[in-house]
């Protein structure tokens, strides 16, 4: 029977990267996933009514993204740039979108004179209070809600400063196939090199002492090892007793769970929509057409959509993050479809009677309302720094922490945030010693 050195609670990208460092350096490790597939938040699907893979989870590659990078040109997986067009509509009239906001270099001015942080809100408030400001706060307001999945009232001025300077949104290609065929091969090396991955297996509870850890799981199992790494999501390790993804441990660690809840971790609903044909090139019963469309921002109830291009495939990818993700997350899907053709239908004027008969396939990813994720992605708060110390110190050299919520630099919240810190957590299990049992 196969004994581990290790247990890594979660098949994510954090989990995996951490077991196939491990396994490289000779280590047991046994890799346990709730879900049915590898993957976690990485989720490339391929359905018969879509004409392809296609991403519920994370898509783009954003900024340097070193590792991430590194792994794909083994992998031999090109990258494809985002091409055409991208299209502002508000009050009911359309423009093309040439920059993000005209006041940035007066924003970026008062963030670097910034003395302290503050979350964003507050910072919004009190350095451009005057009414000519107002477009200026509901635009940084709406893409700090919109992009980093935040809560602009907890959201750090200072880490929004970092990511604003560098310009990350700017430079966003996709890998060819979607992130899913990365993921997968992580895996097969995993498995390669001795390590097991078993999946459709809940933990429900961690009991711990020092140089001992059992994990007790669904249907009557548990499994034991001298330490373990958790690459949960923040969100379930956030969650309270009670909730659906609350994940328990004995005894208790009540100052990591404080830790996890002072880090920002916002919900995201994506809604995907393929389409008989791309309507929104240009047909008689569309108002608005909008040629070469790729990324589109709107005053909607769906406010953000992209497409595939230069891919001409005819899908619409509809974004909902942050504070307005978070009211939706019990909403059922066909509701949230509904309030799609409904965005649609006013951002294209066309009817939504007219989009749902173009519906080849649909498909909506609630992350906040999965009870394995309670959320998809994190961003900073003021409070991060000192979270994210506590939750990446071993605990009594036997539990530790990964995840892309833990990761400090400019990548926060993204792919490479995760498999960086599943690196960085392998090596502080290798470094505190740990040694084939």
């Amino acid at each position: 029977m196969f004994q581990p050195d290790i247990l890594i609670i979660g098949a994510g990208a954090a989990g995996l990267m951490a077991a196939r460092h491990l396994t490289r350096a000779g280590r047991r490790v046994l890799v346990l996933e709730a879900r049915n597939r590898p993957g976690g938040r990485v989720h490339t699907f391929s359905d018969a009514s879509f004409s392809g893979p296609t991403e519920a989870g994370a898509e783009f590659l954003h900024g340097e993204v070193a590792l991430t990078q590194e792994l794909l040109q083994a992998a031999a997986t090109p990258l494809h740039d985002t091409a055409g067009l991208t299209y502002e509509v508000e009050q009911g009239r359309v423009k093309t979108a040439d920059t993000f906001l005209d006041d940035m270099p007066l924003l970026l001015e008062k963030l670097h004179a910034l003395p302290h942080d503050l979350p964003l809100a507050e910072f919004l408030t009190r350095y451009f209070p005057a009414e000519e400001y107002r477009d200026l706060r509901d635009t940084v307001t709406r893409f700090a809600e919109g992009y980093d999945a935040a809560d602009a009232s907890r959201a750090s001025a200072f880490a929004l400063r970092e990511e604003w300077s560098g310009g990350s949104a700017e430079d966003s290609p996709r890998p060819q196939g979607g992130y899913g065929p990365l993921l997968d091969r992580l895996a097969r090396e995993v498995e390669a090199g001795g390590g097991l991955i078993q999946l459709s297996t809940r933990v429900e509870q961690i009991r711990w002492q020092r140089g001992s850890v059992q994990l007790h799981c669904d249907q009557n199992r548990s499994y034991t090892a001298p330490l373990a790494i958790l690459t949960v999501p923040l969100g379930v390790l956030q969650a309270e007793p009670g909730v659906p993804g609350h994940l328990p441990f004995v005894p208790e660690l009540p100052r990591h769970r404080r830790a996890a809840s002072a880090l920002g971790f916002g919900p995201v609903i994506k809604i995907l929509l393929e389409f008989k044909g791309a309507f929104w090139e240009g047909n008689p019963a569309v108002g608005h057409p909008m040629p070469e469309l790729s990324f589109l921002f709107s005053d909607a109830a769906v406010p953000t959509w992209w497409t595939q291009l230069p891919d001409p495939r005819p899908l619409l990818t509809g974004w909902v993050a942050g504070p307005a993700a978070d009211q939706l997350r019990s909403a059922p899907d066909e509701a949230l479809l509904t309030q799609a053709l409904e965005s649609l239908g006013y951002i294209f004027a066309t009817s939504p009677e007219f989009l749902r008969a173009q519906l080849r396939a649909w498909r909506i990813a609630n992350w906040g309302a999965d009870p394995l994720a309670r959320g998809a992605y994190a961003y900073a708060t003021v409070d991060s720094a000192a979270a994210r110390a506590v939750l990446t110190e071993p605990v009594e050299n036997t539990l530790f922490f990964a995840g892309e919520g833990l990761y400090e630099g400019p990548a926060m919240g993204t792919v490479e945030a995760a498999l960086a810190s599943g690196q960085d957590a392998a090596e502080r299990v290798l470094a505190h010693g740990h040694s084939l049992a």
